[in-house]
């Protein structure tokens, strides 16, 4: 199964399967008692903690390097020190959703893009996509996702800056964009150093988002991981960004979902002209 699963949650940890391997990670959220054995969770080829240095505590048994598809997009996965893998996979209904909405005449702009799978969701429909990350090194996995995906050749614009400097210059260019998604961190530095604060920067950020849009723009789906930013904060945060706009608004939590308890892993609100 060249997919991802929830296992299992519990105990401040959750247990998935990324294809053919499963990984214990942190998840603070996850304050209930886990479903399976320990016995079932030791089966796991990996465990990440923040107590150890290393990080990774079981060696995974691969060449570090593997691949796994979720919703009908491939993602190179590699465990990182920060026990990242290179897949958000909370994102997925995103992904299809994405995939439903973006039609082929439509220019994307996808902020904070981590490594693609947003932009790969838009892509693929034949969409013209501007793909935004301050990592250098991000921007890099994100153009290996997609030659794995074989849109090497799509109209995929790959950038690596500051986001709010960035938008600022696009607004100046005339550029208008269809489409806009983003999924601003709680703190990060832009590729010149530059210090993003989501407190302080969400709401400029969003306001030259609404300066971008087209005047009959399609949607813009807004994400975040912040403790704190609950559905309705975000709710009214894109609110006040599309005020005017028809159309219609909804928010709510990203859940990894699985066999047993599903587990909340940040929170989402979107705007959709249909």
């Amino acid at each position: 199964m060249n997919t991802y699963e929830l296992i299992d949650s519990g105990n401040g940890q959750k247990f998935e399967r990324f294809g053919p391997y499963t990984l214990i990670r942190p998840a603070s959220q996850a304050v209930w008692l886990p479903a399976l054995s320990d016995q079932e969770w030791k089966k796991a080829n990996a465990l990440f903690t923040r107590e150890e240095a290393s990080g990774w505590v079981k060696e995974i048994n691969t060449n570090k390097e593997w691949t796994v598809k979720v919703s009908d997009i491939v993602f190179k996965l590699n465990p990182t020190d920060f026990g990242h893998l290179g897949i958000f996979p909370e994102q997925k209904p995103f992904w299809e959703w994405i995939q439903k909405v973006t039609k082929p005449s439509m220019n994307i702009l996808n902020l904070f893009a981590y490594s693609g799978g947003s932009t790969l969701a838009a892509a693929k429909t034949g969409a013209q996509v501007t793909h935004l990350d301050a990592s250098k090194g991000m921007v890099t996995w994100a153009k290996e996702n997609a030659d794995l995906n074989h849109l090497e050749n799509a109209p995929i614009r790959w950038i690596v800056d500051d986001a709010l400097k960035f938008l600022k210059r696009e607004v100046r260019r005339g550029t208008r964009y269809d489409g806009i998604i983003l999924d601003p961190p709680s703190f990060g530095r832009g590729a010149k150093g530059e210090v993003f604060k989501i407190e302080e920067h969400l709401p400029p950020l969003l306001s030259l988002c609404r300066e971008l849009l087209t005047p009959n723009p399609a949607y813009i789906l807004l994400s975040c991981h912040t403790p704190g930013y609950t559905p309705t904060t975000l709710h009214h945060l894109l609110s006040q960004t599309t005020e005017g706009l028809k159309g219609s608004l909804d928010c709510g939590e990203m859940l990894l979902t699985g066999q047993n308890l599903s587990l909340p892993s940040g929170t989402f609100s979107r705007w959709s002209a249909a």
